[in-house]
C-alpha cells in the first residue's frame, strides 16, 4: 500500500513526476505538440487555428472547437492548458476541451501561450489576456455572444485564468461571465499546509511547484504581482462567479481551496468541489468515472454560467 490512500485509478501513476530541467524543456515540448496534434478530434466537433498579435504584438496561436450544429450568439470558453507555466498542452486537454464544446454545447478557444523560462512572466499571462481582447472584438465574426464568454484552466492555466478575470476587471475590459478554475495554482508564497505536507505526491509536489515559480518569476515581477499570484490580490471585488475544483493528494488543494474562500468573502459565487482519493493532474486516467463525474460537473457549471441549464 501507498503512502497515500490514492484511489485505484490513479494508482499506476504513483511514481509519475513532471520533467521540469530547463535544458530539456524544449525537446519535451517538441514530442507533446507531435502527440497532442496526433489525437483526434471527438467526432461532431471541427477545429480551425488562428494567429493573433500576443504580448508586444508577438504571434500566438489560437485553435477554436465548435460544436459542427451550434448555432450564431454561442456562448465561449477560453481555455488556457496546464504545465507549470514551461510546458505544452498535454494530449488529455485536446479531449477535454472536445467534451466541454459538444456537451455544454460551446465553442472552446485554447490559447497557445508562450511559456517560461524563455518566456517568464508576464509574457504568459498577457498572451492569454491578448487572447481574451482578440475573442471578444471578433465575437460577431466568430458567432460568439459577448455576454457569455467565459475563462478557464487547470493548474497553472488556472492560475492564468484567475489572472485574466483580475486583469480584465482592472482594465475596465467587457465582463467575463464565469472562470472555471481545475485544481489551480493560485498563491507563490507557498505557504499551505498542503504545500508543506506533500512533497512526493504523484505527478506534483511541492519541490516541483517551488521549481514552477522559479521558472516562472526568473525575471521578477514586472507589474502586479497578483498577476502572477491571484491569492496576493489587494482585492477580489467584482470579479466573475467561479466553479473551483480541487485533487485530494495534491500540494495545490489547499490553495484552491484558500481562493475559493477569499472570492466568497469578497461576495463572488462560487462552487466549490473537493475531489476525493485524486491526484494532480487525474484526468491522465481518461477512463475512470471519478474523471467522468468531475468533467460532468464542470459542464454543468458551465451550462449554469452560460444560462442553457434550462434549454435542452
Amino acid at each position: 500500500m501507498g503512502k497515500y490512500n490514492i484511489h485505484s485509478d490513479f494508482k499506476k501513476y504513483e511514481n509519475m513526476k513532471f520533467p521540469l530541467p530547463p535544458i530539456l524543456l524544449p525537446l519535451v515540448n517538441f514530442f507533446l505538440k507531435i502527440i497532442f496534434n496526433k489525437v483526434k478530434l471527438a467526432e461532431g466537433v471541427s477545429e480551425t487555428k488562428v494567429k493573433i498579435a500576443g504580448y508586444q504584438n508577438e504571434m500566438i496561436e489560437l485553435t477554436i472547437y465548435s460544436p459542427k450544429n451550434i448555432g450564431v450568439n454561442a456562448p465561449c470558453l477560453i481555455y488556457f492548458h496546464g504545465g507549470a507555466f514551461v510546458l505544452k498542452a498535454a494530449p488529455f486537454h485536446k479531449k477535454l476541451v472536445c467534451q466541454y464544446a459538444l456537451n455544454t454545447p460551446c465553442k472552446v478557444v485554447f490559447v497557445d501561450y508562450r511559456l517560461a523560462p524563455k518566456y517568464a512572466f508576464p509574457v504568459g499571462v498577457e498572451d492569454c489576456y491578448a487572447a481574451f481582447e482578440w475573442v471578444y472584438k471578433n465575437a460577431e465574426v466568430l458567432g460568439i455572444d459577448k455576454s457569455r464568454i467565459a475563462v478557464g484552466g487547470d493548474s497553472a492555466g488556472g492560475a492564468l485564468a484567475a489572472a485574466v478575470s483580475i486583469m480584465a476587471r482592472d482594465r475596465k475590459a467587457p465582463g467575463i461571465c464565469f472562470q472555471m478554475l481545475i485544481y489551480p495554482v493560485t498563491d507563490a508564497r507557498q505557504i499551505t499546509g498542503t504545500i508543506k505536507e506533500y512533497t512526493d505526491t504523484p505527478i506534483w509536489n511541492s519541490k516541483l511547484n517551488k521549481k514552477m515559480w522559479e521558472l516562472y518569476l526568473r525575471n521578477g515581477v514586472q507589474g502586479k504581482r497578483e498577476y502572477a499570484s491571484p491569492m496576493e490580490a489587494p482585492s477580489l471585488n467584482d470579479l466573475p462567479d467561479a466553479y473551483i475544483e480541487v485533487a485530494e493528494f495534491d500540494c495545490l488543494r489547499d490553495e484552491g481551496i484558500n481562493y475559493a474562500k477569499a472570492l466568497q468573502n469578497n461576495g463572488i459565487h462560487v462552487e466549490l468541489y473537493e475531489t476525493a482519493g485524486t491526484i494532480h493532474g487525474f484526468e491522465i486516467a481518461e477512463n475512470s468515472e471519478i474523471v467522468n463525474q468531475s468533467v460532468a460537473k464542470r459542464i454543468e457549471a458551465l451550462k449554469a454560467a452560460f444560462r442553457l441549464s434550462d434549454k435542452k
